[in-house]
């Protein structure tokens, strides 16, 4: 592991969490800093080795950590046969979360869901909001459903503006997508829909650009491409959980502010359902930033842009804290 930036915080550790050892990445520059738990995507896509490719400067104001989760990355590979259920992960987190106050002395932590990660952060500050101290959601799954029926329609009429025939003919040859039901063959059609539109920049691109940034990362490990290949049967119970899930369908009450961070050009988790569920979300503070010539990877789109939204949100929350001490 290479702490190329000298960072006085740069630690990667395998902490004993809900009975089995679960990988941690933490990274900053300063100990009294408010510590950010990122939850990665997927379900079983970590993106602790994308991290030195998106988080310098959120270091400066955070300690960012990265956590693998049960069924994924570096904690699949330490765990091979311990496979997540929804239950689990908010178990995990929780723990997670109390070695994390303990080691840094904090009353709570800020959680950042990205993705699947934002779906397990929504159904954890719904029953423990007590234990953060804000939540960002960034490619905010409202509901998996509504976001392909849509990112369909999205690729589908690019597809037919372009005139492009051969693209046409394989989305047509999908079929009806996705149903009613987001069950494991809608997910076989959900990955031929992903790689049409990663084409037309509305899905990430699994090419071989994102492969060389992972291979690049200072703590990326052999063991960690056949992580990636397992993940997706570790997280076959978790993509059944991912496909029934709606935030829409329950009470939009919260009791830690809420901010989301979307990209304008995320089709693969629309920031227009976002959107709409956003505006009826009631929570102590809120505020939506939609960051423009961004896809579903935000962070990594637009690094300074997403860094700027970083700021502003702390800023806000430390002038908060500061106004009523």
């Amino acid at each position: 592991m290479k702490n190329n930036l000298k960072r006085p915080i740069y630690i990667e550790e395998y902490v004993p969490i809900n009975d089995i050892h679960q990988y941690l990445f933490h990274s900053g520059t300063k100990h009294d800093s408010p510590v950010m738990l990122y939850l990665h995507g997927g379900p079983g896509s970590p993106e602790s080795l994308f991290a030195y490719a998106f988080q310098e400067k959120w270091e400066d104001i955070f300690t960012v950590v990265h956590y693998d989760q049960r069924g994924s990355g570096k904690t699949l590979t330490k765990n091979p046969d311990k496979y997540p259920t929804i239950d689990l992960l908010i178990k995990d987190l929780y723990e997670t979360i109390q070695y994390l106050k303990k080691k840094y002395n904090k009353e709570k932590i800020i959680l950042l869901g990205h993705s699947w990660g934002s779906v397990l952060g929504s159904t954890f500050i719904k029953q423990y909001p007590e234990e953060v101290a804000y939540y960002i959601g960034v490619g905010q799954v409202v509901n998996m459903l509504e976001n392909e029926r849509v990112g369909y329609e999205k690729v589908k009429e690019l597809i037919i503006q372009a005139n492009d025939k051969k693209s046409l003919k394989k989305l047509e040859a999908i079929g009806d997508y996705p149903g009613d039901k987001f069950d494991r063959n809608c997910l076989k059609k959900c990955m031929q829909v992903r790689k049409l539109q990663g084409k037309y920049n509305l899905a990430v691109k699994v090419d071989l650009s994102i492969c060389k940034t992972a291979f690049k990362s200072p703590i990326f490990k052999l063991s960690d491409i056949s992580a990636m290949i397992k993940g997706v049967k570790a997280n076959e119970e978790i993509q059944d959980y991912l496909g029934a899930f709606g935030l829409n369908s329950e009470c939009a009450e919260y009791k830690v502010p809420i901010y989301y961070i979307l990209g304008g050009n995320d089709w693969q988790t629309p920031y227009v359902i976002a959107k709409e569920y956003f505006n009826k979300i009631n929570a102590p503070r809120k505020e939506f930033y939609l960051i423009p010539n961004a896809g579903h990877m935000t962070m990594l789109d637009q690094p300074q842009l997403f860094f700027d939204t970083l700021l502003e949100i702390n800023n806000k929350e430390k002038l908060r804290i500061f106004s009523h001490s």
